[in-house]
């Protein structure tokens, strides 16, 4: 694996001296529903615990592809949660699918510099006062659980609250071991002293 996806925290991986476990996780990865073809970010990481690397991706890869929740409210909503825990990695990965499946450049922008999306459309909206009641409360408000609800369904609201609690996790293990950019990436937070 080439050394700038490797996190400075963790030993260096090289394929060639997998595991059969690390060997077995890496070709469930590239051969996923995200169509990943380096072992970069989160998944360079879970490397190094294959077996929950396993259950992760697997997991992950259902709540991005595999939910009721349409795809542009779960990557608003994986947004606001990389924006949440300044995920650098998690937020370089997802602005562009974001706006790829119809997140507003400004409300992206808006997320970014932590501001309310004011312009964003109501289902957004809604989406952002759940996941920051959630993060900031650790609660959800009968009247923001309900808007939720009547957009996502009951389903919807516990996948959504799969995709936060994913993302957050995924969030935490990026920030926590560094996972370095893509090369050429700018940083879209700056690193807390």
């Amino acid at each position: 694996m080439p050394k700038s996806m490797q996190s400075p925290r963790l030993p260096e991986l090289s394929e060639a001296a997998f595991t059969a476990e690390q060997r077995a996780l890496a070709e469930s990865i590239k051969s996923g529903p995200r169509g990943v073809f380096k072992l970069s970010g989160p998944f360079a990481i879970y490397l190094h615990s294959p077996e929950f690397g396993e259950l992760a991706q697997k997991l992950g890869g259902h709540l991005r592809f595999k939910t009721s929740v349409p795809p542009r409210l779960s990557e608003f909503a994986i947004l606001c949660t990389g924006a949440h825990w300044k995920a650098q990695y998690e937020w370089a990965m997802h602005a562009p699918m974001a706006e790829k499946q119809g997140v507003k450049p400004e409300t992206i922008r808006a997320i970014q510099a932590g501001r309310a999306p004011k312009s964003a459309p109501k289902d957004e909206m809604a989406i952002y006062a759940f996941v920051k009641e959630l993060y900031g409360k650790r609660r959800v408000s009968a009247g923001t659980f309900n808007r939720v609800k009547k957009i996502l369904g009951d389903a919807g609201t516990v996948e959504l609250v799969g995709i936060l609690g994913y993302y957050a996790m995924v969030s935490m293990t990026l920030n926590t071991f560094k996972a370095p950019l893509p090369e050429g990436t700018k940083a879209p937070f700056a690193e807390p002293k």
